[in-house]
């Protein structure tokens, strides 16, 4: 009896791989740089990529960090963007001459395993973006490096040009050097918010004052008495109340004291005059790809929250991909979900429930809390006013993947990394629970907001082009409703 064939299947018809790579290595950073060159000595054949320089629409998308339009113009001209990029990076003549196939400005938005949905690959993939095109990669080992990300916080008026965060200062100022601001403003004291400022004040900008929602600050004493003799202003048990410019840019800031319960005190309000407003709470491990793959995560609040399932010599859980640096974990001594829900409880007391956490959707804190839908739906009808976050809880665990869907919160082009972590933030004081009982949002790909224009080459195997029309043989599926006879 000869087995049957479904023609409508996918299995057979897999896209073309571009290339092969014996090691596959994302991320140029210190790590990504020296498993490299590593690999190359040992003689394997390996492949470097780094997502650097962005594609200058990226800037503006916030992507991969929350640039917050502080870039300036000169991050538009490709060339002298990929000459900084290229001085930034102390061991690339060493990764040359190991051998490394170094590609800069290649994005890996993708990532394509074997697993109990797809059987078809001849390997894993990686799919890889430049400016002009897209294409698979397999590899035998892959070394994901990818770093880490900002941690985003709303208050009123964050939506101005001039509030970004510390990774993207950090980019602009040292990858870049393309940072627009003069004057900042840094919301966050521990080691990160007064490296932050000790470090654009080295730079020759100008820091107004470092903020922190808690009692005290968590920063060593040696970096706290730095920024002192620096004359950098310092406000503990304070935070920002709401931010006030124009379409040009922020131009001052509203700075309130904080009593123990986290409100505000009357009459402590002050005036900081500043263009820029740098988010500097914490910073959150790039775990997108490792996930999107299907890496088992784990979570630690002191190394950035989720992060990846590791045996010592740094293997996930699938076979032949590794994680090292910050996207494994950010070591610290600090607990950043703790800190984040701190700033989260004194916002909510400071600037109430109607301040946007979803840009991009314009998702208000009372939006996911009453679990409103987008403002082009229906939202006054008796079945929306009865449902509410805790209507949901009473069903079960929340889910933020439920919430996204419901809300549309983090559907945006930023895909998330703005709003993702003050959404768990919010859900977890809501609920009553930790951050880490709520689940982690789904990832998909592109990983990355990727142009038309760099997939239009990719054709799909000839198979799946005849009988596009139908699915698994079922006639007349995509017809218009009112064509079929009833």
């Amino acid at each position: 009896m000869s087995a049957f064939i479904d023609p409508y299947s996918v299995g057979g018809k897999t896209p073309e791989i571009a290339e092969h790579a014996a090691v596959l290595v994302i991320g140029a950073g210190d790590t990504g740089m020296a498993a490299a060159i590593d690999a190359a000595r040992s003689g394997t054949r390996t492949v470097l990529i780094d997502e650097h320089p962005l594609d200058p629409s990226l800037f503006g998308l916030d992507v991969p960090f929350h640039f917050g339009q502080r870039a300036n113009g000169s991050v538009q001209n490709q060339g002298r963007a990929l000459d900084q990029i290229a001085r930034s990076r102390s061991r690339l003549d060493e990764a040359f001459e190991a051998g490394v196939d170094v590609r800069l400005g290649v994005t890996a938005w993708a990532g394509f395993v074997n697993g109990p949905t797809a059987h078809g690959l001849p390997k894993p993939v990686i799919a890889l973006a430049d400016l002009n095109r897209s294409w698979l990669m397999s590899f035998d080992k892959l070394i994901v490096a990818a770093g880490r990300r900002d941690l985003g916080f709303a208050f009123p008026g964050w939506e101005l040009p001039g509030v970004m965060g510390a990774a993207a200062l950090h980019a602009l100022i040292h990858r870049y050097h393309a940072f627009a601001g003069r004057r900042i403003l840094v919301l966050g004291g521990g080691r990160l918010g007064f490296g932050t400022a000790l470090d654009a004040r080295r730079e020759g900008f100008d820091v107004a004052a470092i903020v922190e929602a808690a009692p005290a600050f968590s920063a060593p004493k040696d970096m706290i008495e730095a920024a002192e003799t620096a004359g950098i202003a310092l406000h503990a048990a304070s935070t920002i109340a709401r931010a006030e410019g124009s379409a040009a840019g922020i131009g001052r800031a509203h700075v309130v004291a904080l009593d123990d319960a986290l409100a505000p005190i009357a009459g402590s309000e002050r005036t900081i005059d500043c263009d820029t407003i740098c988010l500097a709470l914490g910073a959150v491990p790039n775990i997108e790809l490792l996930d999107q793959l299907g890496c088992k995560l784990t979570y630690r609040a002191n190394q950035g929250g989720h992060v990846p399932l590791l045996t010592p010599d740094g293997k996930t859980s699938l076979q032949g991909v590794f994680a090292i640096g910050d996207c494994a974990g950010i070591a610290s001594d600090e607990d950043g979900p703790q800190r984040l829900q701190t700033w989260t409880r004194a916002a909510l007391a400071v600037g109430g429930l109607d301040v946007a956490v979803c840009q991009c959707e314009e998702v208000t804190r009372r939006d996911l809390l009453e679990v409103r839908p987008p403002r082009y739906l229906d939202r006054d009808s008796a079945g929306l006013r009865a449902r509410n976050l805790q209507t949901l809880l009473a069903d079960g665990p929340v889910n933020q993947d439920q919430i996204k869907r419901l809300t549309r919160a983090g559907m945006g082009t930023c895909q998330g990394r703005r709003c993702r972590e003050q959404v768990t933030a919010l859900l977890a004081l809501a609920g009553g629970i930790a951050p880490e009982a709520v689940p982690l949002p789904s990832y998909r790909a592109p990983l990355r907001p990727l142009p038309l224009s760099v997939l239009r080459d990719g054709h799909e195997h000839p198979g799946m082009r005849s009988g596009w029309d139908v699915w698994f043989g079922i006639d007349g599926q995509f017809d218009p409703y009112w064509t079929i006879e009833r």
